[in-house]
């Protein structure tokens, strides 16, 4: 079988998308981790030892009673305070039904979606508010000031907004597109276009799962991806659907809005792009600037740090790539090394990137100068596949001295093994 084989292009994209819920997504032997511990190590270079090994363990509370259907299914576990230097696992939410499919946080809030058909909403682990929607997987969630925007497995957008602050309401306000707007787009048989043999639908509709979304808050838009292989272009101010890109030859799983303009797209048939927009006619529209991969393995997760000018890239084979924006263009840095299975998601804070794995541990690594990539720690404790990531930094300690001039990070992984864990880490001078 070719490289570029529809059918292997195909199969792959089942493989990481079709069938999440039961994933195996296999890059090396299997890792078995002890359940209800933590571990974290600290090095000075790329080469990671087993997660297996657990230097510091975390005793879990003991669980409660599973609540009424009225009340939150989820069950906070405190755990023991992090090591003296700052890094360790606070606590872990766990729910007996439902894996973990996306996190957003927003200030002290955070947002979770799993295969259930509600958002829940949570302040310092502790349940703040919750809304519900008709689909079952929330594939995705991002937040813009009062809005909460989330992509479903049935190609909706949602659009949510908190509205009472004393009790603590999100209350659904639209969906994407809005109901004219589909209304009059289907009226115009050229706004048609074939997604299947046989089947024609609008163009502004995703008429399959909604796998990501990001924000571009400075020019008002956001984008949304699809395994219907398309982004789409929303204006933040009307709802309006701009335009529709057909991106990839398979399912579209990372689109993130990132520096000058770039918009980077990653998709199951092994490619990396960026695109920009561009006055084209009298019409501004994406344009195909760079093709940056084009491999056998999946790309799974994309993000970016926008302080640095950094790309990160990962793959269905373990491996996260990464490209630097020098003077001109977008140059290959190098190739980061850590996880035996795929990577399933990625997060960037400061100089720190975190990158969440099927074989359930999360590398925290940190960028030298020079672009060298230096793991500072393995975070172990999941039972499953992690599966999304969301990082905020805490500018002060509970004491509120500061932490002695050291950045601190809060850092949430969601698994499919039904949880969220919640962790701290200091960013020290590393010798």
């Amino acid at each position: 079988m070719t490289k570029n084989s529809p059918h292997r292009r195909t199969k792959l994209g089942e493989l990481f998308h079709r069938s999440e819920p039961s994933i195996s997504l296999t890059a090396g032997q299997h890792q078995h981790d002890d359940t209800g511990s933590s571990s974290h190590h600290r090095h000075s270079n790329v080469s990671i030892p087993s997660p297996n090994s657990s230097p510091v363990n975390y005793i879990m509370s003991p669980f409660h009673q599973t609540s009424p259907f009225s009340k939150s299914p989820w069950k906070f576990s405190p755990l023991n305070s992090p090591a003296g230097d700052g890094t360790g696992l606070i606590g872990s939410l766990t729910r007996e039904e439902g894996h973990v499919y996306s996190l957003a946080s927003s200030g002290d809030l955070l947002y979770t979606g799993s295969d259930s058909r509600n958002i829940r909403v949570w302040k310092k682990l502790s349940e703040f508010s919750g809304f519900k929607s008709s689909s079952g997987l929330v594939k995705a969630i991002v937040v813009s000031g009062e809005r909460i925007f989330t992509g479903h497995q049935d190609g909706k957008i949602r659009v949510w907004k908190y509205s009472d602050s004393k009790k603590k309401a999100h209350k659904r306000v639209g969906s994407l597109p809005t109901t004219r707007d589909f209304i009059i787009s289907s009226m115009n048989p050229s706004n048609y276009v074939e997604v299947r043999r046989h089947r024609n639908v609008p163009w502004v509709k995703h008429y399959d799962v909604v796998s990501c979304l990001s924000l571009d808050k400075s020019h008002g838009l956001l984008y949304s991806g699809s395994w219907d292989k398309t982004i789409k272009v929303w204006r933040l101010s009307d709802s309006k659907c701009l335009e529709s890109v057909n991106a990839h030859n398979d399912a579209v799983n990372s689109v993130v809005s990132g520096f000058e303009g770039f918009v980077f797209s990653g998709s199951a048939d092994g490619s990396m792009k960026v695109w920009r927009r561009e006055l084209v006619g009298k019409e501004t529209k994406h344009m195909l600037v760079y093709t940056l991969l084009n491999q056998e393995a999946a790309v799974t997760s994309v993000v970016v740090n926008g302080g640095d000018a950094v790309v990160y890239a990962g793959s269905s084979d373990g491996l996260v790539n990464f490209w630097d924006r020098p003077k001109n263009g977008l140059v290959q840095g190098g190739v980061i090394r850590g996880h035996r299975q795929a990577v399933l998601c990625l997060a960037a804070a400061g100089r720190l990137v975190f990158s969440g794995s099927a074989d359930k541990s999360i590398c925290v690594w940190r960028r030298e100068a020079g672009g060298f990539h230096s793991c500072l720690f393995v975070l172990t404790g999941h039972d499953g596949p992690v599966k999304c990531l969301a990082v905020q930094e805490q500018e002060e300690d509970e004491d509120g001295d500061g932490g002695g001039g050291d950045r601190e990070w809060v850092v949430y992984s969601g698994s499919l093994d039904r949880s969220v864990k919640l962790w701290r880490l200091s960013e020290q001078p590393w010798k």
